[in-house]
């Protein structure tokens, strides 16, 4: 069965061409094969990019793409190519399975509808930058292509397990009830892969293990039995950890000082927090860990300032997490900060020998040149009653396996 998962973007459509299993657990993430990725960049622009890489063979179009839906006609197209082509034919595609981020009511796996957009929009002002251009996007391709399925796999629902107690806020019940207020949790597919994988490594299904998915946007749960049991993403995934351009945790009572001393609105400074707030606002300069690591080691304080504050934040959640399970038989870094900067992995693991986390310098250090082709690697010492891995995630992978799993239990 031929899946295509997409990744959207305002103006962006990513996406990867899996060829599944029919039959297999939803746990099965090791059946998949990537036939193709590709990308649509600028959607609506005079002239947008169409790339694909097929085995060795690679393509690039330019052409109008005025909506997701002419991106996904282009993909098509170049999916198809007569001597390239990963398939023979666009109704070979059985669905089309969406990374989708907040749904509110609903926290689940859905074949896209009416009352699933519904849902979606509910949660437009909890996710701004993610809900709108999705159900944008849903609704053009259901009206371009009324018998392809589409699927929502939202990111909250591997949370769906977390205990009541670490999900609520200390806001009137009203608002929890009426308006869905709660500590929903976020990049779940990428945890929920983890999950499994560190499982299979570990060589068992009961393992305690922190799943630090570590990029752009961040944020670290705690896993045991294979399932959440505690995360740093709240509500919106403006929350938890610093981002790369928005603020992570924030007390929302300095907000009308800032709207007072600035004269901005209530929206624009929201849009501010946002887009210049997290390591970028914490810099000055840049929200990219590598152009902060670089000023750093020139001696831009603001940069190190920045570098302290993420590795002092990865450390505090880190705690609650450990403390949430009672200890940890892993530590697992992923993203693409979590499987590249060993200096953030050392800041994080250092002096934890009292709590059994015990870091091997060199390991971490050597951690790319030793995990080959599946760039999968331990850093802990002989002695640490805590494993350090490095995992790279495959969120698709697990979107592609849920999509075929709500297509037939339709």
């Amino acid at each position: 069965m031929l899946v295509l998962v997409a990744n959207l973007g305002s103006t962006s459509f990513k996406y990867r061409l899996f060829e599944m299993a029919e039959e297999g657990a939803l746990d099965d993430i090791g059946s998949a094969n990537c036939l193709a990725r590709g990308a649509v960049e600028r959607i609506g622009d005079a002239e947008s990019k169409c790339t694909v890489q097929i085995g060795d063979w690679s393509d690039e179009l330019t052409m109008p793409v005025p909506d997701h839906g002419v991106a996904v006609e282009s993909c098509l197209k170049q999916l198809t190519h007569p001597e390239h082509g990963a398939i023979k034919d666009a109704s070979e595609v059985a669905a089309i399975g969406f990374k989708a981020v907040h749904g509110g009511r609903i926290s689940g796996v859905f074949v896209v509808d009416e009352e699933v957009l519904d849902a979606m929009a509910e949660m437009n002002a909890a996710a701004p930058a993610h809900n709108p251009p999705y159900i944008a996007a849903m609704k053009t391709l259901r009206e371009r292509f009324p018998d392809l399925p589409l699927v929502a796999a939202f990111e909250t629902d591997f949370h769906q397990t977390i205990p009541a107690a670490r999900k609520e806020y200390a806001i009137p019940r009203k608002w929890a009830d009426e308006f869905h207020i709660r500590k929903w949790g976020f990049h779940g597919a990428s945890h929920r892969f983890i999950a499994y994988r560190s499982a299979e490594i570990l060589g068992r299904n009961d393992a305690r293990v922190i799943s630090c998915h570590l990029g752009g946007s961040s944020s670290i749960t705690a896993i045991k039995n294979r399932q959440s049991v505690q995360t740093t993403m709240g509500m919106t995934p403006q929350t938890g950890l610093p981002q790369n351009n928005r603020v992570g945790d924030f007390d929302p009572f300095a907000l009308p000082l800032i709207i007072e001393r600035t004269g901005l609105s209530l929206d624009e400074t929201l849009k501010t927090l946002a887009s210049q707030g997290g390591l970028l606002g914490l810099s000055d300069r840049s929200g990219d860990i590598r152009d902060i690591e670089q000023a750093a080691a020139s001696g831009d304080a603001k940069s190190q300032l920045a570098l302290d504050v993420f590795i002092e934040e990865l450390r505090r959640h880190l705690g609650g997490m450990l403390v949430a399970l009672g200890g940890a038989d892993a530590i697992v870094f992923t993203g693409g900060i979590g499987e590249n900067a060993t200096k953030i992995r050392e800041g994080v693991c250092q002096g934890l020998e009292e709590l059994g986390i015990r870091i091997d310098s060199d390991a971490n250090q050597s951690v790319k040149e030793r995990g080959g082709e599946s760039g999968e690697a331990s850093f802990h010492a002989d002695d640490s009653k805590t494993q350090l891995w490095v995992i790279p995630t495959n969120e698709e992978v697990v979107v592609a396996r849920q999509t075929i799993h709500a297509i037939k239990s339709r």
